[in-house]
């Protein structure tokens, strides 16, 4: 249904069940690629820890990436559409609260890369590789992205004809990181897999095929995502923009 057909409710209620099924997909797809990556990691990888043993450092890496700038962001973009009947100045607050657990897990996963690198004897090269400019230069635009639209939508709030302006590259931007973060998760674990033999070694097929599995479900978490915010049969119920004009419909 369209977002000028609100009045048939039957049809309404009909389409709404169907979308909040996807949702529901969507986050147990979700969560499958969390567990996935965590059970690799800490089963298969040599676990977590902040000591000495850099392997189980650089394992935070993977996992506050995948929390972060998947999983978190993904959801972040959802809350408009999920939330609908919701006063938008609390979904604001909610959409920038999840980025921000997001911008941490983030920043958690960095620093574990880098005092990974940093910390071995000898110390090793940062960003060498097209994974690591990548994934460095999306948490440098999602920062940018959080910051400009805390700023322009919820303190101090610009005025609306600056807010109506800045709303579609806001949206743009929004989905290109994701789309980015996605990419830069899919070749990290590509990269770690072909540094450390995966797909070379027989005895370690079913760690290839975790990591095959891992990357399969967050493309699909990706693409459903995608979707939802897309899809204009979803849109809320016309309100009143300017009073609620949001960050990411």
């Amino acid at each position: 249904m369209g977002k000028g057909n609100f009045d048939e409710n039957g049809s309404i209620r009909l389409s709404l069940r169907w979308y909040y099924s996807i949702v529901v997909c969507s986050q147990i797809i979700g969560v499958i690629a969390v567990i996935l990556i965590g059970v690799f990691l800490g089963k298969y990888r040599g676990g977590f820890g902040w000591g000495s043993d850099l392997e189980k450092v650089f394992n935070y890496h993977p996992l506050f990436m995948t929390l972060g700038m998947v999983f978190f962001y993904g959801d972040a973009i959802l809350v408009y559409r999920v939330f609908r009947d919701v006063q938008k100045i609390y979904i604001k607050i909610l959409h920038a609260s999840l980025l921000l657990i997001s911008l941490i897990l983030t920043s958690i996963g960095l620093k574990a890369v880098f005092d990974s690198h940093n910390r071995a004897s000898p110390p090793q090269e940062n960003l060498n590789s097209l994974h690591s400019w990548i994934g460095l230069t999306t948490v440098v635009l999602f920062g940018l992205q959080w910051i400009c639209g805390f700023v322009a939508f919820l303190f101090p709030k610009l005025s609306e004809n600056i807010r109506k302006a800045y709303m579609p590259s806001h949206k743009f931007w929004g989905k290109f990181i994701f789309i980015f973060d996605v990419s830069a998760v899919l070749m990290g674990i590509t990269e770690y897999g072909i540094f450390n033999e995966l797909f070379d070694d027989k005895k370690l097929r079913h760690q290839r095929n975790m990591i095959n599995i891992f990357g399969f479900f967050v493309v699909t978490f990706a693409v459903i995502i995608i979707y939802l915010v897309d899809n204009d049969d979803f849109q809320r119920p016309p309100d009143n923009e300017s009073e609620h004009a949001p960050l990411i419909e």
